[in-house]
């Protein structure tokens, strides 16, 4: 099977010839240049034979777009410095500015997304990054969840109509790469699908719609869709309410399903199984690929994704990530 035949196996519930794989991490010197960031992302497609590239733009983009800024750091291995948060007081969240993919930072992300699948053609599938609505929230606050879930609940009059202008910026910027040539979209709701963070009926009443206002307006040609929750003790039936191709998280998080668990409860193609910032960082080879072959265990390959469960560290060597094709190997 070539890889597009792979992951469409497996996003149907079915067993491809082996588990399609890939891997993903910031390249935080490369991430302010669309060109420079798709280059390293196809060098890296390349490299470790991914069946698909999930594009890892920097995070701190969707806040950009609403007005937060921020200073490269201008090395590998640092986040960005945040200089002016876009959102201070309460008051703000009614002044957020109104925005589509024809904003800068916006755009900037939509082209990378059309270069690397230029270079790398329609063997490889490329899906674009997409927080969530309340996720970007938490970044314009300074990256605060526990902050922005207070406003929200406090002050859900102010919160709730910003959070339905993001999520307009967010279908308009997910239809554009989409259209740029994209498979879809990794919709990523990080931290806030969890018991440590909201209870599942506050998530539902508050957050969900706006989630769905975003991936209802996916273009049809979207075709493989990822929903990525981040945490631990997740609530997990939020991933099958969003109704996508796959779900992406870490098994190895507390309170967490198995890959099988969670294909099963969710009736969608299971996305994980390698530890981001442990095993694939400090193990050794051998040892990733035991970590990957258990986390296959009792799927019987059929709609499982292996893959780590959020970004892999950026000090994850090039001998352990060559080892996750040898898990999937015949």
């Amino acid at each position: 099977m070539d890889s597009v035949t792979r992951l469409k196996t497996a996003i149907a519930l079915e067993k491809p010839d082996r588990p399609p794989f890939t891997l993903w991490g910031h390249t935080f010197k490369e991430e302010w240049s669309p060109k420079e960031l798709a280059d390293i992302t196809v060098r890296r497609a390349r490299r470790y034979r991914l069946d698909f590239v999930k594009l890892q733009p920097r995070a701190t983009f969707f806040a950009e777009a609403y007005g937060s800024e921020y200073e490269p750091s201008g090395n590998d291995e640092e986040h960005p410095t945040l200089i002016r948060a876009g959102v201070e007081t309460v008051e703000d969240w009614a002044k957020l500015p109104e925005v589509d993919a024809s904003q800068p930072a916006f755009a900037d992300q939509v082209e990378a997304l059309r270069l690397t699948v230029a270079e790398l053609g329609d063997k490889t599938p490329v899906i674009q990054t997409v927080f969530s609505p309340l996720t970007v929230a938490g970044h314009l606050i300074g990256k605060d969840p526990p902050g922005v879930v207070k406003m929200l609940l406090d002050h859900p009059d102010l919160v709730g109509p910003a959070l339905a202008r993001i999520a307009r910026g967010l279908a308009s910027f997910s239809t554009a790469s989409v259209e740029a040539g994209g498979a879809g979209v990794f919709f990523a709701i990080s931290g806030y699908a969890s018991a440590d963070m909201m209870s599942e009926e506050d998530y539902r009443r508050l957050a969900l719609g706006h989630d769905l206002s975003v991936i209802e307006l996916l273009p049809e040609s979207a075709w493989f869709n990822v929903a990525h929750l981040c945490g631990a003790r997740l609530h997990f039936d939020i991933a099958k309410a969003l109704g996508l191709e796959a779900v992406s998280w870490s098994v190895h998080d507390p309170g967490n399903p198995t890959l099988a668990e969670g294909r099963d409860r969710t009736g969608m193609a299971a996305m994980g199984g390698l530890g981001q910032k442990t095993t694939l960082v400090k193990a050794t080879p051998a040892e990733i690929i035991a970590e990957g072959k258990a986390a296959l265990e009792g799927t019987d390959g059929r709609g499982v994704i292996l893959a780590p469960g959020c970004s892999v560290d950026v000090h994850a060597s090039d001998d352990n990530l060559s080892a996750v094709k040898q898990v999937v190997a015949a």
